[in-house]
Order: structure tokens, then C-alpha cells, then sequence
């Protein structure tokens, strides 16, 4: 009966390894291995989370520099694409990434603990933005004495706030929120409309939020990186992609993507205004070599 009892174990684990052999044969003749077929949504869909009105980043007509990233990335791995849309506010990684809705998100900061990041694609910093022929073309940091007559715009709780507090500018700041419905509300336009009426004198902008709106102002705005700031919190940081902490092979095979596409997703970025920087802060332009 023990017997007749380990023979019947026997043969149920040898139909278990045999099922499992044949499954992983067709997943590897379709270009899938086992590990991205457990780790996926779905392995011949690019399934991005992203938020449907954040430009520059991403909305729900394909318009922002994510978007187009995110096309590039489809066609090199012969996957559809797709989205599952969510405002980037409190709840949106454990609504969507977290939820299984997804696979990566796109414009993850190195650093943050909500999720793993893949290798960073850029990196960029803070920016002032100033409009031309206001005597402060020449801006390049919040210790710049001129400051203290002027009124800045500033995103509350950002770390340049810091750099405003340090050189006695808060008292005349005026301060924008941090969160807000990206349905309804958008911080960088409504700074920039401050900007260009005069309600503000100077801007304090994320990189790429700079870059792309000084560039679709009629005239151009100019920006400069916050680069000379010392003391106090980093204001340039590299982005990543998000994915989930188990999805090692996904991780694996973005990583190589990355690698391969960085000249296009630079020609990308630079193209929507984003100021790019390299590891020793040093402008990245189109004609310099992908690392």
C-alpha cells in the first residue's frame, strides 16, 4: 500500500514537472520567460501607469514626454501599449502599481521607497524662471542678492523652500501647493500666469516643468539650474522607472531597454525643454553621446 501510495506521489510530481516543461517551451517560442509571465499584467501589453493631465509628463492624448518614451519602449519590445490612468497624488503607486493594474512608472525618483526603480534615464534639477528684459536674465541662485526686493513663486514643501528660508526670502514668497487634483488644478501654469502678468518677479520650478513651459511662453521665459546652492537639500535628482519590488526580471529587462534607447529618450526630453544634466552637472545636449 506505502508502495502503491509513492508511485502514485511519484507520478503526479513527474505530470507537474512535464505540464510546467511544456508551458515554459511555448512562453520561451513566443519570447517570454517564465519569471516576466508571473511578473506581468500581461506579457504582450506595455501596461504604463501614468496620470491622464500632467503635462509635460503624461495625459490621456499621448501628448507628454512620458508618452512618447513609453512608445519608443513598446515598439523595441513588440508589445501594445497601454494605460491605466490615475492622478499622481496620495494612493496613486498603491492604486495602480501596488493594485496589479500595471507593470512600471514611468519618471520614478531614485530614492523613493514606494517602489523599485530601474536604472535612471535622466537627470535633471530645480530651476528659476525669470521673463526677459526684467534685469535678471543673469539669474543662477537664490543667494543672489536681487532676490530680496522680489517676490518668488515656490512650491510648498520642495526642497529649494529650504535655499528661500536660509536667504531671508520667505516673507515675500508666495507659495503654491504641492498636491493637487491634476484633473482640475495644474501648479507650473498657474505659476507661469503669475510669472507673466508680474504677480511674481521669479519662478521655482521642477527641471522639466521649467524647461517646457519657459519654452511655450510667448516670448520664451529663460531658466537656469539650481546648481550653486550649498548647505542644504539636493535640488538634482536621476529618474527611474518604477516597478514592483518582486518583478526582478522586469526590472532586469527595462534596465537593458534603457540602455540601449538612452540617445532617443535624450532627443525626446530635450525636445519637450527638459534641461538634461550629466552625473558631474554638465548640460547634456543633442549631440552628446548616450553614456
Amino acid at each position: 500500500m506505502a508502495a502503491d501510495l509513492s508511485r502514485l506521489c511519484l507520478r503526479a510530481a513527474l505530470l507537474c514537472m512535464a505540464i510546467l516543461a511544456v508551458a515554459g517551451a511555448r512562453l520561451h517560442a513566443q519570447g517570454v520567460g517564465l519569471d516576466a509571465e508571473f511578473e506581468l499584467v500581461d506579457p504582450k501589453v506595455l501596461r504604463v501607469c501614468a496620470d491622464p493631465n500632467n503635462l509635460p509628463f503624461s495625459d490621456e492624448k499621448g501628448e507628454g514626454f512620458e508618452n512618447k518614451i513609453m512608445e519608443l519602449m513598446a515598439a523595441k519590445l513588440d508589445k501594445k501599449l497601454a494605460y491605466v490612468w490615475y492622478p499622481q497624488a496620495t494612493g496613486f503607486v498603491r492604486n495602480t502599481l501596488g493594485a496589479r493594474r500595471c507593470d512600471v512608472i514611468p519618471g520614478f525618483p531614485q530614492g523613493d521607497e514606494l517602489a523599485q526603480v530601474t536604472n535612471p534615464y535622466y537627470r535633471t534639477a530645480y530651476a528659476l524662471v525669470v521673463k526677459p528684459g526684467t534685469g535678471l536674465d543673469d539669474l543662477e541662485s537664490l543667494g543672489d542678492p536681487r532676490l530680496k526686493e522680489k517676490r518668488i513663486g515656490i512650491v510648498a514643501g520642495t526642497p529649494p523652500a529650504t535655499y528661500l528660508a536660509v536667504n531671508g526670502l520667505m516673507f515675500k514668497a508666495k507659495p503654491y501647493p504641492l498636491v493637487v487634483d491634476t484633473r482640475v488644478d495644474s501648479v507650473p501654469q498657474a505659476m507661469m500666469r503669475d510669472l507673466a502678468s508680474g504677480e511674481i518677479d521669479v519662478g521655482v520650478l521642477w527641471g522639466p516643468m521649467a524647461g517646457y513651459y519657459a519654452k511655450q511662453a510667448n516670448p520664451p521665459m529663460r531658466i537656469a539650474l539650481l546648481l550653486k546652492e550649498a548647505g542644504g537639500p539636493q535640488l538634482a535628482f536621476r529618474i527611474a522607472m518604477g516597478v514592483r519590488p518582486a518583478d526582478q526580471n522586469w526590472k532586469r529587462q527595462l534596465n537593458k531597454l534603457i540602455a540601449d534607447i538612452q540617445g532617443d529618450i535624450n532627443r525626446v526630453l530635450l525636445g519637450f525643454g527638459v534641461p538634461l544634466l550629466d552625473e558631474k552637472d554638465r548640460p547634456i545636449t543633442a549631440d552628446t553621446p548616450p553614456r
